[in-house]
């Protein structure tokens, strides 16, 4: 919308539109299921259905992380920051930051990406304060990278890593982004995570069954663009 001065005595006529559109979304049903035997529950000195419990949790989560993550692609019309095989540094995180803010995406900015792109974009900052370590401690952006290597923030936007974006196959890039997170994205459940047991006896044995109800689902296109960086695995021997 766009504000205007007025006079004094003279009508406000002007109107704006809210520019308001509606996304029919529907959610789908997503589960797995585990089969402990009675023997297997027998010969284990650890509680069995909390270890399959747990286990069942965290693949939900993967699954609904990696929904989240697909949508990434089509953010602001598929056009990306970066470039494939482009090193993931400061210049480039100040950049993206740069034309996002520019951009309007919102005051909430995030950026999500692989923790080899994110470890890029550490190493070369390391790199960069090696000088001044034997000066004393290291104060603002370095420290904090010293502090928590991976989880930072910078021009006051937090760097979040997940190993769950892909590298495009025979390329040597992932797709990650930079988005507001109230606007840009959505995940609307029906349905939260639930589980619940049945009782096989002719198989002795006891299903564990775990079932969500959920969409994940672009809200806002245009608060929001895919990050095209290298995610290549660096040296560990390098020294």
């Amino acid at each position: 919308m766009t504000a205007v001065r007025l006079t004094e005595g003279v009508d406000l006529v002007n109107t704006e539109n809210i520019g308001m559109t509606t996304n029919d979304v529907s959610p789908t049903e997503a589960g797995l299921k585990v089969i402990i035997t009675d023997k297997l529950a027998r010969q284990e000195n650890e509680s069995v259905f909390s270890m399959v419990g747990q286990q069942m949790g965290q693949a939900m989560g993967r699954l609904m992380e990696r929904d989240a993550i697909a949508l990434f692609t089509a953010l602001s019309g598929g056009a990306h920051y970066g470039a494939t095989g482009e090193p993931f540094n400061l210049t480039n995180l100040g950049a993206c930051i740069a034309n996002a803010r520019a951009a309007k995406f919102g005051s909430k900015l995030v950026i999500i990406h692989h923790p080899n792109a994110i470890y890029a974009v550490v190493s070369a900052a390391l790199v960069a304060a090696a000088p001044s370590w034997s000066g004393g401690p290291l104060s603002g952006f370095s420290e904090a990278l010293l502090k928590d290597f991976y989880a930072f923030s910078i021009s006051g936007v937090p760097v979040f890593q997940t190993a769950e974006i892909d590298e495009v196959s025979g390329q040597d890039y992932g797709t990650g982004a930079i988005f507001d997170p109230t606007a840009a994205l959505g995940m609307l459940t029906s349905k939260g995570l639930s589980s619940a047991t049945q009782r096989d006896e002719s198989l002795r044995a006891t299903e564990v069954i775990s079932v969500a109800d959920y969409i994940a689902f672009e809200l806002d296109d245009a608060r929001g663009a895919g990050l095209d960086y290298d995610v290549d695995a660096p040296s560990t021997t390098a020294g």
